[in-house]
């Protein structure tokens, strides 16, 4: 799974390059605005996840790390996290 989690991430970084160079150098006029809109949707979704996912990064080393991570990696570097260990309660 961690070659599939990485191929995802790999493409996605590829993606925000797509993107980064439509911005600097437009392609031409059906794919610029394409690339945009999908550019923006992917943006939009990967905010939501660091939303929906902030209380479960506080407790790691570097949430801030974590949350640009899944800003530009979204579900794949999700995956990646380990989940939270549920400590159980002594009863003395």
């Amino acid at each position: 799974m961690k070659v599939i989690w990485g191929l995802g991430k790999l493409l996605t970084l590829l993606f925000w390059a797509v993107v980064v160079v439509n911005s600097l150098t437009p392609f031409v006029y059906p794919l610029q605005v394409l690339v945009n809109l999908a550019g923006g949707l992917l943006a939009i979704l990967h905010l939501l996840e660091v939303l929906l996912c902030n209380r479960s990064l506080k407790g790691r080393a570097h949430p801030w790390a974590d949350r640009l991570k899944i800003l530009f990696f979204g579900v794949f570097h999700l995956q990646t996290i380990p989940a939270p260990t549920v400590s159980k309660a002594s009863h003395a």
